[in-house]
């Protein structure tokens, strides 16, 4: 039997990045739910509204919507109840939940952005920190929040990134076989440590699409034998420095990157425990 697919309306007087990241957190929980994404952005008036209502209207949908304005959010509420048609009001509560504990009123500006305060700075920092030290360029071991340890393809890259963008300076070291790890990755502050693996078939897999993509003739780079050796390699490395080591084959960057920073944060608090 068919599964029909649900329209799911991401309706916003700004991009609507916001909804769009609930949605796709939303889609992951149903796995075997078909999905297709409608955008309505840059709402300017209250037609915009009475369109995409009429778009979702009859159909299996639910709008989900982020309106600054409160005419325009009961607007949509009022227009979605007419029509019989699911709907989330992502900002509303959340104001309204501010205001009354800070007794601060919202400046119901649209798409407006996060000023540039320390947290920015220190956010563009790590990020470009992460390029510097990229695939164990330069010496900023010393100096990393976070030291990422792993075969190439494990991510080390886009993960060094996106843990800059939550504000950690990280360094990669990529283990490539015969050749010995830097001295000063095990003279570290063990722990800011994390190992990196993954499945030997879906390396493979990986690497022989980037072989093809890129026309390269290495083919020991793509071969099981070879990634076996390589991730033997890794996992004594692994050992010797005594990290923990996180398997990223099924794992998304984001999920891969929160579970470092809790076993970043979680070693530290227990090696603070036992000093003190």
């Amino acid at each position: 039997m068919a599964v029909h697919a649900v329209e799911l309306h991401v309706v916003s007087d700004s991009t609507g990045e916001t909804a769009a990241r609930l949605v796709a957190a939303l889609e992951a929980q149903f796995p075997d739910q078909p999905f297709v994404e409608v955008r309505h952005p840059r709402i300017e008036a209250e037609a915009d509204l009475a369109q995409a209502v009429a778009r979702a209207r009859g159909r299996p949908a639910v709008i989900v919507y982020t309106l600054v304005k409160p005419e325009w959010r009961d607007a949509m509420r009022s227009l979605c109840r007419r029509a019989r048609v699911h709907y989330v009001d992502l900002l509303g509560q959340p104001i309204e939940s501010v205001r009354r504990v800070s007794g601060m009123a919202a400046s119901m500006t649209p798409g407006a952005r996060p000023a540039l305060n320390e947290t920015y700075f220190r956010r563009m920092e790590a990020i470009e920190f992460a390029v510097k030290f990229d695939d164990g360029l330069g010496s900023g071991l010393e100096e990393a929040d976070i030291v990422l340890v792993g075969v190439s393809r494990t991510s080390k890259t886009p993960l060094s990134i996106y843990l800059g963008y939550l504000g950690y300076k990280t360094a990669n070291v990529p283990i490539v076989k015969g050749i010995e790890a830097p001295p000063e990755l095990f003279a570290l502050d063990q722990t800011k440590v994390v190992g990196l693996t993954i499945d030997a078939a879906r390396l493979a897999e990986i690497r022989q699409a980037r072989v093809r993509n890129l026309g390269a003739p290495n083919r020991n780079y793509a071969e099981l034998l070879q990634i076996y050796e390589e991730l033997d390699e890794a996992a004594a490395v692994h050992r010797r420095l005594g990290c923990p080591v996180i398997e990223v084959s099924e794992l998304s960057i984001e999920e891969t990157a929160h579970r470092i920073v809790r076993l970043v944060e979680q070693r530290r608090e227990a090696a603070a425990a036992a000093a003190s």
